[in-house]
């Protein structure tokens, strides 16, 4: 079993693996500008979101953030984003949302250490280590949550949702993308209404995705070249959604369902 089968297979999935395997990439990557580690978007016709020289290279992984922020509203609220990666996501909602606070939180310490370090100018961002699954802030702490391509990673989604209504603040709004394989829809369905959660806006993302990771291709593939060894070049393709790898085929034939949902606290 390649890494690729074991990090997303249903039932192999493990938190120390996914801490390795993004802790990996965070040394791998030292020296390079790659802010976003989470697939891409692309709508038809374009955003044309306008960006500044510094956000305009990650393009791709921008919109989709900027998708997700747009189904609710940042300016002026506290906000929380679980699994902020290398923080390109948490900057970019920071400078262009402007909330009055903005706190990233992700599981890989490296990646934390990175963040804070690189994104140390941006006002009213800040950095924490944490578990998505148990969060280390006091109940009622936050309007929004934000969560962006992670949950399928963590091995509680239920402890995850309950952790994200507990932080949030009556009336709080979670604005949440993932996806998930044909036969784990269902459950991911099911779990989602079964939270103190009023639905308002839910949407397949399908191609958007896809379009998005056609875009980001040659980056992501020259990147890999470069700056990983021969063992990992395959699963990082996967890793990346480059065109042509499972993900890529996954969205387009059906057999993945991405999805955004902005859910509000009851």
């Amino acid at each position: 079993m390649g890494l690729w089968d074991a990090i997303y297979s249903v039932g192999t999935v493990r938190k120390a693996l996914w801490r390795a395997w993004y802790g990996f990439l965070t040394a791998r990557l030292r020296g390079e500008e790659v802010l976003f580690l989470n697939y891409a978007f692309e709508s038809d016709p374009p955003l044309n979101v306008p960006l500044s020289p510094e956000d305009e290279a990650e393009r791709p992984g921008v919109q989709l953030y900027h998708h997700v922020a747009s189904l609710g509203d940042l300016g002026g609220r506290e906000v929380l984003e679980l699994s902020c990666g290398h923080g390109g996501g948490a900057s970019y909602l920071t400078r262009t949302f402007r909330p009055a606070r903005y706190v990233g939180l992700d599981l890989n310490a490296r990646g934390v250490r990175f963040c804070q370090a690189r994104h140390a100018k941006v006002a009213g961002l800040e950095f924490v280590q944490g578990d998505a699954c148990r969060l280390p802030f006091a109940d009622a702490s936050f309007d929004v949550v934000i969560n962006v391509e992670a949950s399928h990673c963590y091995p509680d989604f239920g402890a995850f949702l309950a952790e994200v209504a507990r932080v949030l603040r009556p009336g709080g709004c979670f604005l949440y993308a993932d996806f998930r394989g044909r036969g784990a829809v269902e459950a991911w369905d099911r779990a989602l209404r079964a939270g103190p959660w009023r639905q308002v806006q839910a949407r397949e993302i399908n191609s958007e995705v896809r379009r998005g990771m056609e875009l980001n291709t040659p980056r992501a593939l020259a990147l890999i070249q470069r700056k990983l060894p021969p063992g990992a070049r395959r699963s990082a393709r996967d890793f990346a959604g480059v065109r042509g790898s499972r993900p890529h085929t996954a969205l387009g034939n059906g057999d993945w369902s991405y999805r955004s949902y902005r859910l509000d606290r009851a």
